[in-house]
């Protein structure tokens, strides 16, 4: 399932942000470059307070249910690699109460990249498991809960080797 999705897509909004704003059409991983398009998305809603901050990763993964469900159904496919929104929603999710700074952003990046790659127990699980919209983003959000807690991990040891 390694061809592109129609470009006529692009031109409804919907599908546009499912295809994470046109990065989930990289000829080669298209996972890695939706997460890319997520530090600009990261970096905006850091800006706001916490609960703002909250609200906008809970109103990601939410729309991000129908979005996805809608594109894969356009699609005729489960989970086409086009579809990158989840992958913004996990990193969204990963960066939850980090500091702020290049470092971390790096560091998350990475995370969330090896758990979306590797899907340990329960990842895996979630992946093969769940169907839909929900099927589509739920593994990505978890990848980010265990990226976020590898990420906070290593802010805590940061405190001792500096």
């Amino acid at each position: 399932m390694s061809s592109r999705p129609p470009v006529y897509l692009l031109r409804d909004p919907g599908h546009f942000l499912s295809f994470g704003f046109g990065s989930g059409y990289a000829p080669k991983a298209p996972g890695t470059f939706g997460t890319l398009a997520a530090i600009p998305v990261w970096w905006m809603a850091a800006q706001f307070s916490t609960l703002f901050y909250l609200g906008i990763v809970a109103l990601v993964i939410l729309l991000g249910v129908w979005l996805c469900g809608r594109t894969a159904t356009a699609l005729n496919t489960h989970d086409h690699p086009a579809i990158v929104w989840d992958e913004i929603a996990g990193f969204l999710v990963t960066m939850l109460f980090v500091p702020a700074g290049w470092l971390w952003v790096l560091l998350g990046f990475g995370l969330f990249r090896l758990f979306d790659i590797l899907k340990p127990w329960p990842i895996s699980w979630l992946d093969n498991s769940c169907k839909g919209g929900f099927g589509i983003m739920v593994d990505d959000v978890v990848a980010g809960v265990f990226a976020c807690l590898g990420l906070h991990g290593l802010v805590w040891l940061s405190q001792y080797v500096a």
